[in-house]
């Protein structure tokens, strides 16, 4: 289905939005000075115009490496909006990772960030890479340019001194508009925009492609699922090379003349709350992570600090929903008191942190997607949420469910819409393994669509475990029970000689806290953990079917390595 978009790439977005909020504060770090709709623009045409300068064309690929600064969205604006498209890297990826996607994708140029530079390396220069600009100042790297390649060192000087002509060519013409700078371009709405590779469960990296199209519909979707204004305050905590936080977190506050703070900081728990108190952030979006931690170390410790409290809230249902809908006020108010939407999506979240949230009338909003649909497919926003599903259908999406036979009660979803990617970079077959001729996209998941539209997604079709009486098994639902306990911090069920076997990851600080190193023997140590282990098993049991009970447990003694949306990547611990 095709959507009325009021734009059909990023130079028309771009130009009406920054001449529709110019004076609005749009960018800026938590204490820091917001730059304006106005400077953001100065800056990003001054860009472009050095660019142009450097023979950067239409098509050609430019890198982002950074964690989340003022400057990172700025640079992606400039990017898309001449038709350059934008390759956003994840600053936590393997140095490894980050060399095969400079090559992978033929950057012609890289913005990188100061913590980040150390990472690249001689090699990256074999490819078409040949500018590397520093993300904070937007310098040239020298220093990181081959020591045996003379043509570049020379060409450093050169592009120092182009960039002073487009700077000043900028500022002395006030430039209001790219097309003022180069009226040749004919952006395509199908054209690709951005390349996002994705370190999935799977550990096969891919470059998905999305166009203007893709990305504009989805912002257009978006803001059809809430209303988000111009005195809107979005706090970033998520990496903005993840399409959810740059779709979501950048694009949509950036349409509506709202404004995004970031941390310059390491994002400890400390730091974030510190900021929220100064921003006092309308909106935030979030992974299932960070909400589930500030349940468990927060909320449940408070409750479980005396044990008649404890086991009320965990018996007596109106106490807890009592005890739930204080505790609810209080998180607000660490969170500044002025939140209205806190998003999260990326991974499954906690049926029982969930079902605090709506006990405690907390503002969440709930999401499903992947990059490959850049990213929502549904969503619901805070009052609309229902417990253990995603919401409903973005406007202009389509779907279906193949399921095995006509008892199943779900199917694996297959979606169809305007923001479904165009398919991997320099991947045909693995395209065409997912995506086929009428533009039908299969998700992977597992899940169903009830009367009222709204979607329940059980698990991954690839991780969904037959029992031996021929029952669909999700490891997903089973993990989501054992994280309920208190010292559990991950958890990961599978398949093992027709058995059901559990990997679990438990907080050991909190666990050092209840035991008495000192007076105990390593014996002693290894025989409480062995025995909370089967207490975990146990009560997890007591809430599983029979066909999907655990048969054993096994202590993870380090963390599970994880995607950057904080999925266990599976195959690394079977």
């Amino acid at each position: 289905m095709t959507l009325t978009l009021p734009y059909n790439n990023f130079m028309s977005f771009a130009d009406h939005t920054f001449k529709e909020y110019a004076d609005n504060a749009f960018l800026g770090f938590v204490d820091d000075e917001m730059l304006t709709y106005r400077e953001a623009q100065q800056k990003v045409l001054e860009l472009q115009a050095l660019f142009k300068d450097l023979g950067i064309k239409q098509g050609d690929k430019i890198a982002i490496c950074s964690e989340n600064m003022p400057h990172w969205g700025i640079v992606y604006l400039a990017i898309t909006a001449m038709g350059v498209i934008a390759v956003p890297i994840l600053p936590d990826f393997h140095t490894n990772e980050i060399h095969h996607i400079i090559k992978h994708s033929e950057v012609t140029a890289l913005f990188i960030s100061k913590k980040i530079a150390q990472k690249l390396n001689e090699e990256d220069f074999s490819s078409e890479l040949s500018y590397v600009f520093s993300l904070e100042t937007f310098d040239l790297i020298e220093d990181k340019t081959p020591k045996h390649s003379e043509l570049l060192v020379k060409s450093a000087q050169a592009i120092a001194i182009m960039k002073s002509k487009a700077i000043k060519f900028a500022k002395q013409n006030k430039l209001l508009k790219m097309s003022e700078i180069d009226n040749t371009l004919n952006i395509n709405p199908d054209d690709v925009a951005v390349i996002i590779y994705t370190s999935g469960t799977t550990g096969q990296s891919k470059g998905v492609m999305l166009s203007h199209n893709n990305l504009l519909s989805q912002v257009h979707q978006a803001n059809g699922l809430t209303e988000i204004v111009e005195t809107d305050r979005f706090l970033s905590i998520l990496p903005l090379a993840h399409t959810f936080e740059c779709s979501v977190g950048f694009l949509v506050p950036f349409s509506n003349g709202a404004s995004v703070y970031y941390i310059n900081r390491i994002p400890s728990p400390k730091v974030i709350l510190s900021a929220m108190q100064k921003v006092k952030p309308t909106c935030i979006l979030s992974v299932p992570l960070v909400i589930e931690k500030i349940y468990k170390n927060k909320v449940l410790a408070e409750f479980n600090k005396k044990k008649i409290i404890q086991y009320l809230y965990n018996n007596v249902g109106f106490i807890r929903k009592k005890l739930n809908k204080i505790a609810g006020k209080k998180l607000v108010e660490s969170f500044g008191g002025e939140i209205k939407f806190f998003g999260i999506g990326g991974a499954k979240l906690s049926r029982f942190v969930e079902q605090f949230l709506i006990e405690a009338n907390f503002p969440y909003a709930i999401g499903y997607g992947l990059t490959e649909t850049a990213p929502i497919i549904a969503g619901a926003v805070p009052g609309t949420t229902r417990l253990g599903t995603t919401g409903t259908l973005v406007e202009g999406m389509e779907y279906r469910l193949i399921k095995h036979s006509e008892d199943d009660t779900e199917g694996e979803l297959h979606v169809k819409g305007p923001n479904v990617m165009l398919g991997y970079y320099k991947e045909e077959e693995r395209t065409k393994e997912v995506l086929d001729d009428e533009g039908w996209f299969n998700t992977g998941d597992l899940g169903n669509i009830d009367e009222a539209g709204v979607l329940t997604i059980s698990g991954r079709s690839k991780n969904v475990i037959i029992s031996a009486s021929g029952e669909n098994i999700y490891p997903e639902s089973i993990e989501s029970i054992i994280e309920q306990h208190p010292l559990v911090v991950d958890s990961m069920v599978y398949e093992l000689d027709k058995k059901l076997v559990a990997k679990i990851y438990i907080d050991y600080d909190l666990f050092d806290e209840q035991h008495n190193l000192k007076k105990q023997s390593d014996f002693d140590l290894h025989k409480d953990i062995i025995n909370l282990l089967e207490e975990i098993k146990v009560s997890s049991n007591q809430q599983l079917s029979s066909f999907s009970k655990i048969n054993s447990v096994i202590e993870q003694t380090e963390p599970f390595i994880k995607t950057p949306t904080k999925k266990i990547k599976r195959y690394l611990h079977m």
